[in-house]
């Protein structure tokens, strides 16, 4: 027997025609460099979505062609992933934090056909544009009045592109399967590897990020991504949200100041937002020292890397606000799991309960089959004791890297690197990245369980743990830390905070005090670098 339901393509084509249809005077806020606070409705937005289309086609783009772009999270970002996307062009999301080298390779890998750049990064592209042979030309996302002076070759000004076109544009029937975007991996070893985006994964991936137990989005809910648009789709918001009915507020360039977070929040009443660990430290910090309070916020998302429990509570103790934590990767469109505490759950549980519960990355969600496996594959119990290698597969989840014919998927799941358990309430506590995890006198030690608990240390700010090769033990965790400004601290304090807390032996062997630690471009610690710069460290007891 075969259904009689229609076959309608899963595209996100659907999405803009729905908000637009359903929610037009729904709001999006911006920051942008030329706009302090730049107000429009879906309705406006995907008005002008149809003009970069037309325009798009002028400049010559047509299906299939790559089209980069190199932006913040503003109204303009917005309407280049929908109009790029729904004209069945390819969405390419380049990181600008990236080394030179790293974006010159992305963008000339994924043979990108033109590039739309914020001001901030023209100068980034006046130095590769010698390089970037495949580039036809060059937008730059401002108005006439903002237009920087630029050696860039055939360039146009975004405003003045969209002035002349159209509002209407007859929108092509795309196949669910062809690719909508591409965003390439942070490459923190060898070169970034790309993953090519389904319009079908992309809404699949839409529908399970929006589930309750997810991110939970409404129409009642103004969010606030602070998640950069250039790293993974940004989680997805920018399609979840107009699905959902919910206003968008866009920090731009200010998504990393205390300050302007703090007033978006407030003026703007946002009541959900999701960014990295140093963005949420960040905002602490501001509100700490100014005495502030953001009263209309109910829960943040954090992910990129593992939150210290301090983050966790200083949301929920001074400012009611639940921190929920995320897990995922590029592969994955991104989101894998998510841990959407019930902050009730506390009553029925001791503080060490409920603090060990909701520092895990989650449940999966649905779409997601994730297993953790022993070093011989055997996939292992949910106990809460087996720790593994964890793989995963879905249908949007990455089954190989672009042009590569090496990496991906293997035996249908894709290894992700890290090393977790499961516990019987299938949460996932992600013990270490593969690579990261030290091995001590045949033991292995986390390094992630280390740095949240030096983190806890109301004197520290930020740390990272790092094995370090040692002449008797192989291995011995050194301890890299930050001290909040105005704050002081001995070696013997840092390291006397660890007793009690975890393993005699997992200790970190000695500490040593810098003024900032290194950072990948999506805002995660480098611990390649930091390998790299201790390499030769000299163990006192040697």
């Amino acid at each position: 027997m075969q259904s009689t339901m229609m076959n309608m393509p899963l595209n996100i084509t659907s999405v803009m025609n729905f908000a637009d249809k359903v929610y037009p005077n729904v709001e999006v806020v911006s920051i942008t460099a030329d706009n302090p606070r730049h107000r429009y409705t879906y309705k406006d937005a995907f008005a002008r979505v149809r003009k970069l289309a037309n325009a798009l086609a002028k400049l010559g783009a047509k299906q299939g062609d790559v089209i980069g772009t190199l932006a913040w999270n503003d109204y303009r970002h917005l309407e280049l992933y929908y109009a790029i996307s729904c004209s069945g062009m390819v969405c390419h999301t380049v990181n600008p934090r990236l080394f030179d080298e790293q974006i010159d390779y992305i963008i000339n890998h994924a043979e990108d056909q033109w590039v739309f750049i914020d001001v901030a990064f023209v100068g980034t592209l006046e130095r590769l544009q010698d390089k970037l042979s495949g580039v036809k030309g060059y937008v730059i996302l401002t108005d006439e009045a903002h237009m920087p002076e630029t050696s860039l070759n055939n360039v146009h000004c975004y405003e003045t592109l969209l002035a002349g076109e159209s509002d209407q544009f007859d929108w092509p029937e795309l196949d669910e399967n062809s690719a909508s975007a591409i965003c390439y991996t942070s490459g923190t070893t060898g070169n970034p590897k790309g993953v090519v985006y389904s319009h079908r994964s992309t809404i699949l991936h839409c529908y399970a990020s929006s589930l309750p137990d997810a991110f939970g989005l409404s129409r009642n809910d103004i969010t606030m991504p602070i998640v950069p648009m250039f790293h993974v789709n940004g989680w997805g918001l920018v399609y979840s949200a107009p699905m959902s009915g919910v206003k968008l507020v866009m920090p731009g360039p200010k998504m990393g100041d205390g300050e302007t977070l703090c007033e978006l929040i407030n003026s703007e009443k946002i009541t959900c937002s999701a960014g990295v660990p140093t963005v949420w430290l960040a905002l602490l910090q501001y509100l700490e020292k100014s005495g502030k309070t953001i009263d209309t916020l109910n829960r943040v998302t954090v992910g990129g890397s593992a939150c210290p429990l301090s983050i966790f509570d200083a949301f929920r103790d001074n400012y009611n606000v639940i921190v929920q934590h995320a897990w995922g990767m590029t592969e994955m469109s991104p989101l894998g799991t998510y841990n959407r505490v019930n902050d009730d759950a506390h009553e029925k549980m001791s503080k060490e309960e409920f603090d060990t519960h909701r520092l895990r990355q989650g449940r999966p969600i649905c779409g997601v089959d994730l297993r953790i496996v022993d070093a011989d594959g055997k996939e292992l119990p949910w106990d809460g004791e087996s720790s593994g290698a964890v793989q995963v597969r879905g249908p949007f989840i990455t089954e190989r890297y672009h042009k590569l014919d090496t990496g991906g998927a293997e035996d249908g799941w894709f290894e992700t690197g890290d090393v977790a358990f499961m516990d019987q309430d299938s949460l996932m506590q992600i013990t270490d990245r593969t690579k990261d995890v030290i091995k001590s006198g045949g033991e292995w030690i986390s390094s992630i369980e280390l740095e949240n608990c030096a983190v806890d240390h109301p004197k520290i700010a930020e740390a990272a743990v790092i094995g370090v090769s040692h002449p008797k033990w192989t291995e011995r965790p050194l301890l890299v830390a930050v001290v909040k400004e105005g704050e002081d601290i001995s070696k013997e304090e840092m390291l006397d905070w660890f007793d009690g807390k975890v393993a005699k032996w997992w200790i970190p062997a000695d500490c040593v005090f810098v003024d900032d630690l290194p950072h990948t471009a999506t805002g995660k610690l480098s611990k390649k670098d930091l390998r790299d710069d201790y390499q030769n460290f000299q163990w006192s007891d040697v």
